[in-house]
């Protein structure tokens, strides 16, 4: 890099903050206008292309910088196991040892991105002080200068600039013969290369170990000219000391029997190889042709963390999305359609950056059509890449100009032969496809294809699930004289979108009715199924004129012969709509809430007796409370409270205090204000059912 570049303030900047912090390298990430993508725009200290995977990532993913910019916060992994733990998606991606810091670049105005520090394997397991001090400083300067909009357009480039650290020292030409002259002396053969492992240096000793004149060598790298360094696993081990900053070595076959030791010595500005020939047998190496291009070891990388994160998908829609925010911006791409293959056409199930009218165009083709891109990569099984508007327009006239797009990558999604659906990238521009790029993303195909078919098996049994649950759940509650009624369910995030959780109001007379609400264990079929037994019994029990503890007692029998080796917890409710007095009955149930007149709530004491289902003998207690007007009781499962680590005591009392703080409204407000909490969760561990009874002031006609 020129003395020029350098002059950059927010090259000299980032430069600066890794001196400050001792990192042995760094990275800008610039938060994109107009889209939620950070772009890498300049970096030091290793080579562009092992950042390749991460050049833009989507704000939403789960990737350090990424969370450092959502969430405001200094993102730190010590070493690659709490990598691992924290970051598996890019543990897997770079599976080498260094420290890792990103941390978050704001101002007034908001979020800027934000800024990547690598330090060496060996870093102590926390940042020191004077550390830590000097990457927020770094931080604040790089905030500073981007205000300022320094950035051509205002835009990070394509493309992230590379710096290269200074050197150690400049030497003459006395001092670099007298270098030259030294490693020709060394035993072997020497050679150096750049971060980006291109040969720059190679001793007389290294060609003749090696079968090659410098000529071929300097300026490549050892695996794309020596056809027996091919395999990715040499190419891998250069990788790891680059990144990890620790000497490594390998030994490989040169043809026909000659084993040569490989020593690899990194620093900030390339490697220093030292070559001996050892006396060793070792075991055999994969040999490549001299035609052949392998996998490249950044490449297999590039698609473990893709197919990492595919793993995580667990619907057709986080297929989408995943694709859309992640796998979209990793190839610079600005559109994306994808379709599944159902009933012999194509139907859309997701698509970014295209015109309605150009979604709408293939929308539902006949996987016989003639004319889609889609359905020819289908029928033939192979991707098609097209460069330019040009290719596009003589295979499929019109398609560009409908589109707006310039290139395109069209993927078959085929599981076992058989087709699932198709992906297609879209370019605003021309691009030309790489081999190793084509490699990839045909790779990639196959891994959205499995996990699209698995997702959309998913989503047939979560719909079959959510019909269960709605048939076993009441679709509406009766009005209730004197009251006002609110309920609610959240399903569990995790599993299938089913439990046991039910609540159910009946009406028992003119004036009597009987609320009533239960959580069998388990959240799957077996457990909505004895959910529904469970709603039965209560009901007829109550309908049959059964007092609340009796009710209890005769559905624990009931569900004690039907042996379901689950346990439910239930609490009834009588309420006498005359005397608005309450009599309740609970089988292991949390206990209900009563929020008074004055607005101040209490944790009512009811006895819990015996969940039903264990003890065919089991005996319940009734208590009776008084239901004054605008009183509202509350009655709700364990999902509602219990969370690990948290005691069940405090709570509830926390819940009473939501209740106690809620202003006055009616039985809905009060049922939203409760769930507020849990609605936004994405991992909510078990369901939740509530109900709200709200005693109504009584009408002065009423009362005389």
């Amino acid at each position: 890099m020129s003395d020029g570049a350098r002059s950059d303030p927010v090259d000299r900047a980032l430069l600066r903050a890794m001196r400050e912090t001792g990192a042995s390298a760094g990275g800008l990430y610039v938060l994109a206008a107009g889209e939620p993508v950070l772009r890498l725009t300049v970096m030091s200290g290793i080579p562009a292309p092992f950042l390749e995977p991460w050049s833009r990532v989507a704000l939403a993913a789960p990737i350090p910088v990424a969370v450092a910019t959502r969430q405001q916060c200094l993102v730190w992994a010590a070493g690659h196991q709490q990598l691992t733990r924290d970051f598996p998606r890019t543990a897997v991606a770079v599976p080498y040892d260094f420290a890792l810091a990103a941390a978050p670049i704001s101002d007034g105005t908001g979020r800027r991105g934000a800024l990547l520090l690598l330090w060496p394997a060996g870093h102590p397991p926390q940042l020191s002080a004077d550390e830590a001090e000097a990457v927020r400083a770094g931080c604040r300067r790089l905030a500073a200068l981007l205000a300022k909009s320094p950035l051509p357009n205002g835009e990070p480039a394509e493309v992230p600039r590379v710096l290269s650290p200074p050197p150690v020292r400049t030497v003459g030409r006395e001092e670099a013969l007298a270098a030259a002259d030294y490693v020709e002396r060394l035993p072997g053969g020497c050679c150096a290369l750049d971060l980006d492992g291109c040969i720059t240096l190679v001793t007389t000793g290294a060609e003749e170990l090696l079968g090659e004149e410098d000529t071929r060598l300097i300026g490549s790298h050892p695996w794309e000219v020596l056809p027996w360094l091919r395999d990715p696993v040499f190419e891998d081990r250069y990788r790891a000391a680059v990144l990890s900053r620790r000497p490594t070595s390998f030994t490989a076959l040169r043809p026909p029997k000659q084993w040569l030791t490989f020593r690899l010595f990194p620093d900030a500005r390339g490697l220093s190889v030292w070559i001996t020939p050892s006396g060793e047998d070792h075991d055999p190496v994969a040999s490549y042709p001299a035609e052949t291009v392998p996998v490249r070891a950044g490449q297999i990388y590039h698609v473990l963390h893709l197919s990492a994160a595919l793993t995580e998908a667990v619907g057709v829609q986080d297929v989408v999305d995943l694709v859309a925010d992640q796998i979209v911006p990793a190839f610079g791409a600005q559109g994306m359609l994808m379709y599944a293959a159902e009933a012999g056409r194509l139907r859309t199930i997701g698509h970014r950056g295209y015109p309605v009218e150009a979604v709408a165009a293939f929308e539902g083709v006949a996987l016989s059509a003639a004319n889609s891109p889609a359905v020819h990569a289908l029928a033939t099984g192979e991707p098609s890449f097209f460069s330019s508007p040009e290719e596009l327009e003589r295979d499929y006239p019109g398609l560009p100009h409908l589109t707006g797009k310039a290139a395109r990558a069209v993927l078959p999604l085929i599981v076992s032969g058989r087709p699932v659906g198709c992906c297609i990238l879209g370019y605003t521009r021309p691009r030309t496809f790489s081999v190793e790029e084509r490699q990839v993303l045909t790779s990639l195909a196959g891994l959205i294809a499995q996990a699209l078919d698995r997702a959309r098996l998913y989503d047939t049994k979560q719909q079959l699930a959510h019909d269960l649950q709605a048939g076993l759940l009441p679709h509406s509650l009766p009005p209730v004289p004197g009251f006002a009624v609110a309920a609610r369910y959240l399903p569990s995030t995790r599993g299938m979108d089913i439990g046991g959780d039910f609540y159910d109001l009946i009406r028992l007379g003119e004036d009597s009715v009987a609320a009533v609400i239960g959580d069998v264990q388990g959240h799957n079929a077996a457990a909505a199924a004895l959910m529904g037994q469970a709603r039965t019994a209560v009901h007829a029990y109550a309908t049959a004129g059964a007092p609340p503890a009796e009710v209890l007692a005769r559905t624990n029998r009931l569900l004690t012969d039907l042996d379901p080796d689950l346990f439910t917890s239930c609490l009834y409710v009588h309420i006498d709509l005359l005397t608005r007095r309450a009599c309740l009955a609970s089988a292991g149930h949390p206990p209900p809430l009563l929020r008074h007149p004055d607005g101040h709530t209490t944790v009512l004491d009811v006895p819990p007796g015996l969940l039903l289902g264990i003890e065919p003998d089991a005996r319940y207690d009734a208590t009776e409370i008084a239901l004054p007007p605008e009183s509202v009781l509350v009655l709700y499962t364990d999902g509602l409270v219990e969370a690990p680590g948290v005691d069940l005591d405090r709570a509830l009392a926390d819940l009473a205090g939501r209740l106690d703080d809620a202003p006055p409204q009616g039985p809905d407000g009060l049922a939203d204000a409760l769930l507020r909490n849990r609605q936004d969760e994405a991992d909510r561990q078990d369901d939740v059912a509530l109900m709200l009874l709200a005693a109504r002031p009584i009408a002065p006609t009423a009362a005389a």
